[in-house]
């Protein structure tokens, strides 16, 4: 999905990634599009596409004349394309590091969830900028790894918790630039003018804990990832030390939110 991974990401499976946070990406980049307020009949660029989350969000809402997805991984390119059925639409193999397109192409380039996974992102801002046209937009949203993910920070403080030798897994450790001083630094080195960052937050409620857990099982992402290359019996301890952490209602739901920054600027 997401760029290139470490040792303890996993981009395997289109459908378990929708079921770990694909939900809760269509909701962000829903605000995210609506934030950036742009005019009909453009040309899109989506880096790291994924399973088509914001693709798709921009072909019902931003009426494109064309949207580019560019994706590493052949799994989530396959799940696009046969779940973004619009001929406005393409999704081709390629890199955020080294974009397989011609220079000021796009009207909008943009990524979802993507930045934090790219090891040099100097360079994909570059590459981002190359491919926009002179005085277009160029966008990004992340989590909020660090302070306002709140199930992926009780997954990992629980994981410390019982295993200190999870802390360099840690996404809100591994993934501190999510902030807005960095994200507003990485544009504005980019050479890109009139930066802003804007907070998208949005629910993630969850009608037990076995509804929260089960995605945890199926290895798509770092958190899954971490779980499944435990033994069943640390598996089952870490099960335990996230349930004991999480606010339950009475009737076993579970509220949280999820904050994602957001952050445009100008080619």
């Amino acid at each position: 999905m997401r760029g290139p991974v470490t040792a303890s990401d996993s981009w395997a499976s289109g459908q378990s990634y929708e079921s770990y946070v694909g939900g809760w990406s269509r909701l962000v980049a829903a605000e995210f599009v609506a934030w950036l307020a742009v005019l009909p009949g453009r040309r899109w660029l989506d880096i790291g596409s994924g399973t088509g989350a914001l693709t798709q969000t921009v072909l019902v809402r931003c009426a494109p004349v064309e949207v580019m997805g560019v994706e590493p991984s052949a799994a989530f390119r396959e799940y696009a394309a046969a779940h973004v059925p619009d001929r406005r639409a393409t999704f081709r193999a390629g890199e955020a590091q080294a974009l397989p397109v011609d220079d000021g192409a796009f009207d909008v380039v943009v990524s979802g969830l993507v930045l934090n996974f790219v090891p040099d992102r100097a360079a994909a801002l570059a590459e981002m900028r190359r491919a926009a046209r002179p005085g277009r937009t160029v966008a990004a949203y992340v989590w909020d790894y660090p302070g306002g993910m709140q199930l992926l920070g009780h997954f990992w403080d629980a994981a410390v918790a019982l295993f200190p030798a999870a802390r360099a897994l840690h996404e809100g450790m591994r993934f501190d630039f999510c902030r807005p001083d960095p994200l507003r630094a990485l544009f504005a080195d980019a050479g890109l003018r009139d930066v802003a960052v804007e907070p998208i937050v949005v629910p993630t409620d969850f009608a037990g804990f076995d509804a929260l857990w089960a995605p945890f099982l199926s290895g798509t992402g770092p958190g899954p990832a971490y779980a499944m290359s435990l033994s069943d019996e640390d598996r089952a301890a870490l099960r335990d030390g996230l349930r004991a952490r999480l606010p339950t209602a009475d009737d076993g739901s579970i509220h949280l939110t999820a904050r994602a920054w957001a952050v445009r600027g100008t080619a």
